[in-house]
């Protein structure tokens, strides 16, 4: 049997556009918070368990319906008709440059990529990527990933980043690349 509760949950993170915090299901409930977390982890825990085609996430700062991963054959035949244009090279740079060193301003990015960012910056901000966070002054904006970013990556928070340094080579592997490229090797 269905609770009245846990009907009140789905039915919101159905219509919710955007991840919904507990805090905020727990005031439209008139619930104690700590009873709405509860009831959200047994939900989550109760979706996977059934095998359903759908799953609760806890993402960006709140919880959120996704469809279940095993279901993902099916569903990219059903989406192949409404696809979003990719991000460039240069989309995906920036991201990552925001996403790592935020907030960062738009000539520090442009620094550290060595050519002009402008557009890609702009580019990012109006696909609701990335956001420019409130400035005092004559100073310049800051930029930050916005909660649309963790949600599509699926992160709680830009703490879950993978850390940089498992991508990059230690210093033998670097050694060796060198020489391999090195004139007259």
């Amino acid at each position: 049997m269905i609770s009245e509760q846990r009907k009140i949950v789905e039915a919101i993170l159905l219509v919710a556009d955007e991840p919904v915090p507990a805090t905020t299901l727990a005031q439209v409930m008139e619930k104690p918070r700590a009873a709405v977390e509860a009831l959200l982890e047994e939900l989550a825990d109760s979706y996977v368990s059934e095998g359903r085609g759908f799953v609760m996430r806890r993402v960006a700062g709140g919880w959120r319906l996704y469809s279940n991963p095993e279901c993902a054959p099916w569903l990219e035949r059903f989406v192949t008709s409404h696809k979003q244009p990719r991000l460039t090279g240069a989309a995906l740079e920036v991201l990552a440059i925001v996403a790592y060193r935020q907030p960062i301003a738009r000539a520090e990015i442009t620094e550290i990529r060595g050519v002009e960012s402008d557009g890609v910056v702009k580019t990012l901000a109006q696909r609701g990527l990335i956001e420019a966070q409130e400035q005092t002054g004559a100073s310049p904006s800051l930029f930050s990933v916005s909660g649309s970013f963790l949600e599509a990556m699926g992160l709680d928070g830009t703490h879950e980043l993978p850390r940089l340094a498992d991508f990059m080579p230690d210093a033998e592997t670097v050694q060796d690349m060198e020489e391999k490229l090195s004139p007259g090797a």
